[in-house]
Formats: C-alpha cells, sequence, structure tokens
C-alpha cells in the first residue's frame, strides 16, 4: 500500500497522523505506548497543551483499522474523455497550486482525470477532516436500513436512556446531523476543565459530551456547527447497532462500496471513536461514497440507504439553507459562506460565481478539502490536500469553492458509446 505524504509512520502498529479539527488545523502525541501505565488524566493534558500552543503537531492517536474491500478495483478510466482537455488541464494545474495531494474528477460511471501529488498514489490514507461528518450521515442512514434506528426523528434518548427527560435527550438524530442540536458552537477554551475540551480531547470524549457539553438552545431551533453533535454519531451507532463505529463503517459501508479502508481515531485504547472528523481514508473512498449519494443510496443495484435518505440529507434547513445533514448546499448563492451560521462571524469561503449546477451539493471541510456532487451532469469533483496558500505576491489566487466545478462544467461534451 503506498504511504501518504500526510501519514508520519512511527513504530508499532499503530501510526501517528497529522490531525485537524472541522475549523482548524492541528495536532496531539500523546504517551499511548502499550508498554506504559495508562495514565488518562496525563494523555488529556498532553493533548490539551499541545492543542492549545501548537496545531501542527497534534497527532491523532490510538487509531482503529476499518478494513476495506479486499477485492478492490479501481474506477475504469475514460478511454476519451467526456470533458475538454483543456478544462480537465486547468482544473488539475487549480488544484496542484493549491496545495492539493489528490484530484479527481469522475463522470457518470468512470474517471475522466486522476492526479496525486508526489508521494501519493490511489491507495495513500488522507487526512478526513469534515468529510468524516457527510460519511457519519451515510452510518446513520445505514443503520435505518438496517432497521437498527427507526427514523432520523428518533430523539436520542431512546439510545441514550441517561439523557431521558433532559434538554439534550430530545435532540433528534437529525438534528446530531444538521447542526440544530441545540449544543454550543464550536469554539476554543484554555480552561482545562472546560467542556469544549473535554468533549474533543478526553479519553471519554462521549460521556464528556453527554454529560457535560453545554446546551445553548432547544434543539430544533438554531444552527450551530460544532464537532462535539456529529461525535455523538458514533456513540448511537454503537448502542443502536451493538457494534464499534469503525467496524460498523467497515462492514456495512466501505466494503459494500468495494472501498478501499483505513483508520478512525478513538479516543482511548479500545475507546469510542470520533465520528465527526479525525479518519484517514484513500481519496478514492471518498469519491465512491459520492457516487452512492449520486445514485440516491443504490450501488451496483443494491439498496444501501433508504429510499428518498439522500434527498433529505441534500435538503437544507430554514435556520440554514447552506447546510442538510452532514452535507453542504450549492444553493442559494452566497458570494461567502462560512461554517457558522448565516451571518455569524469566522473565516468565510470564496463562491466567485453561483454553481452551474443549482441543485449540486458537496462535502466540505478544513483545508477546502471538497467533494462537490453534480446531480444533473453526473459529475463529482473531489479535491483533498493541505490549506490552499494565502493569497499574496506569490500567489495572488484565493481559494474559490466553484472554479474547479464550474470550469468542467463548462467543458463537458456529450457522452458517447464506448
Amino acid at each position: 500500500m503506498g504511504k501518504s505524504k500526510d501519514r508520519i509512520v512511527g513504530k508499532g502498529r499503530i501510526a501517528r497522523w497529522s490531525a485537524a479539527l472541522a475549523l482548524g488545523a492541528m495536532t496531539v502525541a500523546p504517551s499511548l505506548a502499550a508498554d506504559e501505565a495508562y495514565d488518562p488524566e496525563k494523555v488529556y493534558r498532553e493533548r490539551l497543551e499541545i492543542y492549545l500552543t501548537d496545531y501542527s503537531k497534534f497527532v491523532y492517536e490510538p487509531m482503529e483499522e476499518m478494513p476495506g474491500d479486499p477485492r478492490w478495483q479501481p474506477f475504469e478510466h475514460r478511454a476519451a474523455p467526456s470533458i475538454d482537455p483543456a478544462s480537465l488541464e486547468d482544473a488539475r494545474a487549480y488544484a496542484e497550486a493549491m496545495n492539493s495531494s489528490a484530484f479527481i474528477v469522475w463522470r457518470d460511471g468512470k474517471i475522466e482525470t486522476e492526479w496525486y501529488v508526489e508521494g501519493n498514489d490511489v491507495h495513500s490514507e488522507l487526512v478526513s477532516k469534515s468529510l468524516s461528518k457527510p460519511l457519519a450521515a451515510i452510518a446513520v442512514g445505514r443503520a435505518i436500513a438496517m432497521g437498527k434506528i427507526t427514523s432520523l426523528d428518533e430523539p436520542i434518548a431512546r439510545l441514550i436512556p441517561e439523557l431521558d427527560g433532559t434538554q439534550k435527550g430530545r435532540i433528534l438524530i437529525r438534528h446530531l446531523l444538521d447542526m440544530r442540536s441545540g449544543m454550543q458552537h464550536q469554539s476554543v477554551s484554555t480552561d482545562p476543565a472546560s467542556p469544549l475540551n473535554t468533549a474533543f480531547l478526553s479519553t471519554e470524549h462521549g460521556k464528556a459530551i453527554i454529560e457535560d457539553y453545554p446546551m445553548i438552545a432547544e434543539p430544533g431551533t438554531i444552527y450551530s456547527y460544532a464537532n462535539a453533535p456529529a461525535d455523538l454519531i458514533a456513540e448511537l451507532i454503537e448502542r443502536a447497532t451493538g457494534r464499534r463505529y469503525g467496524e460498523f463503517v467497515s462492514s456495512e459501508v466501505l466494503k459494500p462500496l468495494g472501498a478501499l479502508g483505513g483508520e478512525v481515531w478513538l479516543d482511548r485504547p479500545d475507546g469510542l471513536a470520533h465520528s465527526g472528523c479525525c479518519m484517514t481514508l484513500p481519496a478514492e473512498t471518498f469519491l465512491r461514497l459520492a457516487v452512492l449519494l449520486l445514485d440516491d443510496g443504490v450501488w451496483e443495484g443494491v439498496r444501501l440507504l433508504p429510499e428518498g435518505y439522500v434527498a433529505q440529507m441534500s435538503r437544507g434547513t430554514e435556520q440554514n439553507p447552506h447546510f442538510g445533514l452532514g452535507v453542504w448546499i450549492g444553493e442559494p448563492y452566497a458570494q461567502r459562506r462560512g461554517f457558522g451560521a448565516p451571518g455569524q462571524p469566522g473565516p468565510m469561503v470564496l463562491h466567485s460565481e453561483p454553481y452551474l449546477d443549482p441543485d449540486l451539493f458537496l462535502f466540505d471541510g478544513n483545508s477546502n478539502q471538497i467533494v462537490q456532487i453534480s446531480p444533473a451532469n453526473r459529475l463529482i469533483v473531489l479535491r483533498m490536500g493541505a490549506t490552499p496558500p494565502r493569497p499574496g505576491p506569490d500567489h495572488p489566487a484565493e481559494w474559490d469553492n466553484s472554479y474547479l466545478v464550474n470550469t468542467l462544467i463548462r467543458g463537458l461534451k456529450p457522452l458517447g458509446k464506448e
């Protein structure tokens, strides 16, 4: 298997990975060697210190393997591209200039172009960042299809009975996915006792979210983007299915898609997975997830997600029309769109023009990692990698979320028979 540039390989089975939170890159190197006495408080303090002082050194550890399909076969490449070669090259060059590690264009069943930075290949596992959030939504859909979860409108107290009778217990599963849980928005605190820190860095982060993470509104009434609600999905999946989150994703999502596997960060050895971030998977695996959604949850004739589930995923809410169930919505047009609630201060992503497919929806995470899905054109555009360069004298262009997909849509040719 090829090794990603993003991966820092150390001694032993567990590897260390460059990490990134949903709203900012970072790193953590806790002491988790198997032959050392395990001290949860020490691990937490080490994580917190690096989280607060130098994000670039944060490492995910320990990791749990999520095996893919051992019979994996790559997508077929189109013999004669159905997109103008100049458009393909313009898009590839743009992706390369923007610090990308992987760039893939897929149209109607076949790869139009596939590019990896030197040192990476189709097997290289890249840090998911918030691309884990749409995967969490897919995992919920899979559990519903299997009869393990009743519906998106099931209150989480039914699966987490210790929340029965509480405001947090009234959160619906859909609220965790569309960021309307009523939990506090993503923010940073320097207080070691703050639940904003323990909910992400603790060796029992699921317990911290359930017991301590603050509620700021009644569920369903506000949009409030955070890792905590998305991370709670792993807890729900494990309680609903009696299986580990990584094993469930591996067996019920990745393997049925014929996908390559990867790893997921655990809060402690044999602990709870982080489902809102912190996976490592090949770019091609995220492409397969997008193809599944493009085809309404059906893969090679087998329905994996409930009928109509993808339509719910790709529909915004009154509180934020740009965000559905783990995915972002292309319309209504906003030249600059942030991860927080509309009108809320924070980093804003440029969209220099409306998407040429008004029904486009996308995976979108930190470092401008995107998987854009154009239903009208049966087109998927994927870009993963490091944060694009800041505009300056040597790099005047700002990252533009609409550039890649619109450049390629403008270059589309009629699909012919092959």
